[in-house]
């Protein structure tokens, strides 16, 4: 490829260069991203292994949105108060306790049903908790020059743990058991630790009142992204698509009922979405001054609802994660643009609010798809839940583009309103 080309479309690694801090959170989150992915294989094979039921399997998705949704919400509201740093040091430990759990009762032996589902909210609580706290420092580890290239960094960094992850999942369930999958996780923890013990202090600018409640610090972020019909847009359209549009929890029923590959067909199917998403995510620099963001994410989430659909009538499992790594490349630059966007509308006292909100749509999606894909699947087949989940993602857009038209014509050059990170 021509050196004027590859520099065009590679991401700008300069954010990377100039800040220290984001080198070491990046680098930590990659270590024990790769650990976190490993055990989200684990989870859910552990769970049709043990019922041979994709209902209760699909099942977890909503066990885990609880607890998802209050955790993240709580965790916004503590980010734009607290030191974000040592929140993430603290949180750290619970995630530890909830994958060692996870390894004990696996090792001794078929573990009951409901323990893996409170195991397995707990461990998505306060993952959610993680993932809005490091997602607000990033902003503010980089000059706003480079904020776009820096969240373009990050999205890949967090998508390549997705695919050696689930890969990696695969092979240890295969060899070793699914106990040396959670075992890896609550290891992995002490990969961020390190990295985000080695960071500068990381509190918010303007932070909230400490005697300020709880509850109204969230409800002024709640109103915060209500009023603006850009952030509200760029979020709905991503609950569509993976409401509708993410048949995750279908993968292990796949690879072991249609194409019969067992743990590594499951761990590959998985992979794949993650594999296309960070490939696109790695060259995004054709977006570093794109105007029309909202544009871009409409068409992207159209490209994705239709590779899902091809895969649900895919002959074969290379071909099912070849369409897989479509989607995920589409979904990488939907990303991208919306996490942009968010960012860039966004005061930083609010920015850990709006992340919960941002994290609440991220990870409950497709939990609400795990339920959905399930239940369909449970009535009809695999395959009919997996196509229609796609062709519902792609009617789904006109609804968005009329409840939120803000979306399909912000503007990066105008409509920032909020962007102020602190220069690195």
């Amino acid at each position: 490829m021509p050196a004027p080309l590859l520099s065009r479309i590679a991401v700008d690694v300069t954010p990377l260069r100039e800040s220290r801090d984001l080198r070491l959170l990046l680098g930590g989150e990659l270590v024990t991203g790769l650990g976190t992915q490993a055990a989200l294989v684990a989870l859910p094979y552990q769970l049709y292994v043990e019922t041979h039921s994709a209902f209760l399997t699909g099942l977890l998705g909503a066990v885990e949105l609880i607890p998802l949704m209050s955790m993240a919400l709580l965790g916004g509201a503590l980010a734009d108060r607290r030191d974000r740093r040592r929140l993430l040091l603290m949180i750290q430990v619970a995630l530890v306790l909830g994958a060692s759990g996870l390894a004990a009762l696996t090792y001794a032996g078929s573990p009951p049903i409901v323990a893996l589902y409170v195991l397995g909210g707990a461990m998505a609580g306060f993952g959610a908790v993680q993932n809005v706290t490091a997602s607000s420092i990033v902003p503010n580890l980089v000059s706003l020059e480079h904020l776009r290239s820096a969240l373009a960094l990050n999205y890949g960094m967090n998508t390549l743990t997705q695919v050696v992850g689930p890969a990696v999942g695969g092979v240890l369930i295969a060899a070793l058991g699914l106990g040396a999958a959670y075992t890896i996780d609550a290891i992995s923890c002490l990969a961020i630790f390190a990295a985000v013990w080695a960071m500068a202090p990381q509190p918010p600018h303007g932070a909230v009142a400490e005697l300020e409640k709880v509850l109204r610090s969230i409800a002024e972020g709640l109103r915060f992204v209500r009023g603006n019909q850009a952030l509200m847009g760029s979020f709905a359209i991503d609950l569509l698509a993976m409401t509708f549009g993410m048949p995750r929890a279908l993968f292990a029923v796949l690879s072991v009922s249609v194409y019969h590959t067992g743990a590594g067909g499951t761990g590959l199917l998985y992979a794949s979405v993650a594999a296309g998403a960070t490939v696109a995510a790695l060259t995004t620099g054709w977006l570093a001054h794109a105007r029309r963001l909202g544009r871009i994410v409409i068409y992207a989430v159209v490209a994705w609802g239709a590779a899902i659909a091809l895969a649900g009538v895919a002959g074969s499992l290379w071909v099912a994660a070849a369409l897989l790594a479509l989607a995920g490349a589409a979904d990488s630059v939907s990303a991208v643009c919306r996490s942009s966007i968010n960012q860039s509308v966004t005061p930083d006292h609010l920015r850990g609010r709006m992340s919960s909100v941002f994290m609440l749509v991220v990870t409950s999606g497709p939990r609400l798809g795990d339920v959905e894909s399930g239940s369909v699947a449970s009535v009809t087949s695999v395959r009919t839940s997996v196509v229609s989940g796609g062709l519902a993602c792609i009617a789904g857009v006109g609804l968005i583009l009329v409840a939120f038209p803000a979306l399909l014509r912000f503007d990066a050059e105008h409509d920032v309103i909020g962007a102020e990170p602190a220069p690195a």
